[in-house]
């Protein structure tokens, strides 16, 4: 059975909440450790800032799709034997 429009919409949203609290504790990981992300040029200090948004991203996104999995209601099986 294809997934319902609310569950849709709960993916969508769960993952882009997950991804965005995630980049944005990477953000700030990096402001406590005196990175800057806009600093002129291509440093390493600003590469590594990016790098701790990606990861803070992906991991916010990872996060959220486990919690779904761990609050979403058993589904019905479609199997007509």
């Amino acid at each position: 059975m294809p997934p319902t429009a609310l569950e849709l919409l709960r993916q969508g949203l769960s993952d882009a909440i997950g991804f965005l609290v995630g980049s944005a504790l990477g953000w700030g990981l990096g402001q406590l450790a005196g990175l800057d992300i806009f600093e002129p040029g291509y440093s390493l200090r600003a590469m590594v800032a990016i790098c701790l948004i990606g990861l803070g991203g992906g991991m916010g996104l990872q996060a959220a799709r486990v919690w779904r999995a761990r609050h979403a209601p058993p589904r019905e099986s479609s199997d007509a034997d």
